[in-house]
């Protein structure tokens, strides 16, 4: 039998044959959508972290006196950000300044919280001073939206059950005088 005919004959059939194929498709389409809607709402909270982190960094740099402290600074971001859920309690900052001919950057892994393990000091929170290249990062954890399927799955989380972000800066500011 030549594949044209078998094909036309597969399509023709009314007995129950198309069952295996459904069973073996919608489960492939339905985690393919879920992946896609997850990763909408990681790359929109993705965007407002970024968004928040950058306006707080604009208003450190432009901002002349005492850098802000860590509390702060969270808040700062938070009220950026908008529609980070829990964000005063699951975003951490670290930051250190850097050596622009010098270059060693922050740590490998990100300083996260992790709720669901006793609080944990800053690894590193030095506000710098005038002239001062400083680098800035945040680690926000979030809550999939469905996390047992497709991206959700694939987010490597903490004890809780939350996937962490991170979002980067770098700024100098500015002279106090």
């Amino acid at each position: 039998m030549t594949r044209s005919r078998l094909l036309s004959r597969f399509a023709k059939a009314d007995d129950g044959q198309m069952m295996v194929e459904f069973a073996l498709l919608v489960p492939l389409i339905f985690t393919v959508f879920l992946t896609s809607v997850e990763m909408g709402v990681y790359s929109m909270r993705q965007m407002f972290l970024d968004r928040g982190l950058d306006m707080t960094v604009r208003t450190i740099r432009l901002t002349t006196g005492d850098m802000p402290q860590h509390a702060a600074l969270k808040t700062m971001i938070c009220d950026n950000a908008g529609f980070l859920a829990d964000c005063e309690n699951t975003l951490r900052l670290e930051m250190q300044p850097v050596d622009p001919r010098g270059f060693a950057g922050l740590p490998e892994g990100a300083d996260c919280v992790d709720v669901s393990e006793p609080v944990a000091p800053l690894r590193s929170f030095v506000p710098g001073d005038d002239h001062q290249l400083m680098i800035l990062r945040a680690c926000v954890k979030f809550d999939p939206v469905f996390p047992t399927t497709g991206l959700g799955f694939a987010f490597s989380k903490d004890g809780a059950g939350k996937a962490r972000m991170v979002s980067m800066a770098a700024f100098v500011q500015e002279p106090s005088t």
